[in-house]
């Protein structure tokens, strides 16, 4: 077998791998998808069909309906709370990364391995401790607790990340930076963050999606309805007495929809980051 024949016959397998692997991964969307559009006797049917046999909107309707599901209060409260959290985790990330990846301070390598240790807990040793912060604020049942708390979460991984990527960043250019009379904020905010803006993009996207998925600290630090994000207020609508399977998969795609399009519309600076991330200029 010659050479060119072994790389066809390799790149085929490639190719048939791959297409296997999106076949199993993108399958169960698929059937969300076209349970969405089916009626609530065919969701059900004993005799389930992979396509619907009379198509319908209705449970796209329904879903925003604020008397059977309130998705656009859900919506807001989602959005608020990633929107804040994630701007707050990159702002904070940028300030820690910075002085970790630039400054030489005593302590400055124990505090960059302390980085690794978060990784070695689950997020749910914080709920008891944080219970009790947020009540002795006497924010509970806020939006505000759910920000600190999901700031708490990812902010960790924030300046693990932002590290990474002004490593990246020569030192040349802040000592030309510093003749040219800048101090450091300016550095950070004129020199620093413009050069690494993917870096700050993937990391904001990142902590966007940990917050707009979160369910675990939703479900106990929130407890009125009008409060509820998306996540808990998709559990409400599961636990109801009728059902509708169409209704509850056409409101977890919509959920879904939001990270989708960020992600798609940022997917460039994110490639062009996380590559960054992984190379010391």
């Amino acid at each position: 077998m010659t050479a060119n024949n072994r790389k066809l016959i390799g790149r085929i397998g490639f190719y048939l791998g791959l297409a296997l692997f999106l076949v199993v991964t993108l399958f169960p969307f698929f059937v969300m998808l076209m349970t969405s559009f089916k009626s609530p006797r065919e969701a059900i049917s004993l005799h389930p069909t992979i396509f619907p046999q009379e198509w319908t909107l209705q449970h796209y309707i329904d879903i925003f309906n604020p008397t059977i599901f309130p998705f656009l209060t859900y919506f807001k409260n989602s959005l608020v709370v990633s929107l804040t959290s994630s701007a707050i985790a990159v702002f904070i990330g940028i300030l820690g990364a910075y002085a970790l990846s630039k400054l030489r301070f005593k302590g400055r390598m124990t505090i960059n391995a302390s980085f690794y240790a978060v990784y070695m807990f689950s997020g749910i040793l914080l709920v008891v401790p944080l219970f009790k912060i947020i009540t002795a604020l006497g924010i509970y049942d806020t939006e505000l607790a759910l920000i600190i708390t999901m700031v708490t979460q990812t902010l960790p991984t924030a300046v693990f990340m932002l590290k990474s990527y002004f490593d990246t960043i020569p030192d040349e250019i802040e000592e030309a930076a510093m003749m040219d009379g800048l101090n450091r904020l300016q550095i950070i905010f004129y020199i620093t963050v413009p050069l690494a803006i993917s870096g700050l993009v993937s990391v904001f996207v990142y902590c966007f999606m940990v917050a707009w998925n979160d369910y675990l600290f939703a479900s106990i630090f929130l407890s009125s309805s009008a409060n509820f994000t998306l996540p808990v207020g998709l559990s409400t609508l599961f636990s109801t007495p009728d059902y509708v399977w169409g209704r509850m998969m056409a409101a977890s795609l919509v959920t879904a929809l939001p990270v989708v399009v960020m992600y798609a519309l940022s997917e460039r600076f994110i490639k062009s980051g996380l590559t960054a991330g992984g190379v010391k200029g």
